[in-house]
């Protein structure tokens, strides 16, 4: 699934951890992504963290090495 928008004249958008970063930039490149602020990204991370039944932290590091930075 491909999302498109205005300001990039209709090329999809990509998923890419971002230069705003406090580890891997994951948070801040999805929040990049959803187009939120990077803090409401983080606080999800770190309760999703201490749920049980959902691997976060593993889906975190998974993430840091599969998303590509953002190009400059």
């Amino acid at each position: 699934m491909e999302v498109y928008n205005d300001y990039n004249n209709g090329a999809p958008r990509r998923l890419y951890r971002s230069n705003n970063r406090m580890l891997g930039g994951v948070c801040a490149g999805v929040a990049e992504y959803l187009n939120i602020d990077p803090t409401v990204a983080r606080v999800v991370a770190i309760v999703l963290f201490f749920t049980p039944f959902i691997p976060a932290l593993l889906i975190y590091l998974f993430m840091c090495l599969l998303v590509p930075n953002k190009p400059m």
